[in-house]
């Protein structure tokens, strides 16, 4: 039985790295899979590999950063597929630097992205769910939103604000079937991770209980977990896939 017949999943960012191990995943567990990114290329091959497959997905060009193009990629999905159950709001940015040398720019870029993005989405998607009384709603955070990270002020303070907007959506939305969950990621190695220097990533695999980095698809799979009906009585937690590096 595959765990998520007939359900339809927004996935941000589900062109590339984390987004796309995510989409692959749902695909194969029977998800009709709608991938809101900026990447026209990469998201076309990922909706052509899951199609391939067997699988069903679609592709929308979408800046979660713009309210208004949000609002109208929601009114297109639940036109064109009825619903929306999950959503899986996993785009994100970085524009790293020390603080001394960090521009408002990218203070503000990473800001709109992956704080206001997540509040663009949720606030759209989530008014289909508690019409149906159904839904789920699983947000990326990140390890370092629980112990900071140098030269990242901005991407830390977007990644621990959404684990407090999702206690706080959790409280609200939880009474209405929608449970809202947050998944807060590791040192993983994406394709991007992969192209770093042999001596930085053994430096991170050092750092890790388990000794290894983690991959795509183990995030895809705590994602599924929290999106599925397993998880049906959790709501508002943070779940750490990091190999016990927050220890």
């Amino acid at each position: 039985m595959k765990r998520l017949n007939n359900r339809v999943a927004i996935i941000t960012g589900g062109a590339d790295g984390l987004g796309k191990a995510t989409a692959n995943l749902f695909a194969s567990e029977g998800a009709t899979v709608i991938i809101w990114d900026m990447n026209e290329e990469k998201g076309a091959q990922t909706v052509n590999a899951i199609h391939t497959s067997g699988g069903k997905a679609f592709f929308f060009k979408v800046n979660t950063a713009n309210y208004l193009e949000v609002q109208e990629a929601t009114q297109n999905t639940i036109e064109k597929y009825g619903k929306i159950d999950i959503l899986i709001n996993n785009a994100g940015i970085t524009r790293d630097a020390s603080l001394k040398k960090m521009t408002p720019e990218h203070w503000q870029q990473v800001i709109d992205v992956n704080l206001t993005g997540v509040f663009n989405c949720a606030k759209c998607v989530s008014d289909n769910m508690v019409e149906n009384g159904y839904g789920r709603i699983i947000n990326a955070s990140s390890v370092v939103a629980l112990y900071g990270n140098f030269g990242q002020t901005n991407y830390v303070a977007t990644k621990a604000g959404v684990i407090g907007m999702t206690k706080t959506m959790a409280r609200e939305l939880g009474r209405k079937g929608v449970t809202v969950n947050a998944v807060a990621p590791g040192f993983i190695a994406t394709d991007m991770v992969k192209k770093m220097p042999e001596e930085v990533l053994k430096s991170m695999e050092a750092k890790v209980p388990i000794g290894r980095l983690g991959l795509p698809e183990e995030i895809a799979l705590a994602y599924l977990f929290l999106a599925s009906d397993d998880a049906a009585y959790i709501n508002g937690t943070t779940l750490s896939v990091d190999g016990g590096i927050t220890i």
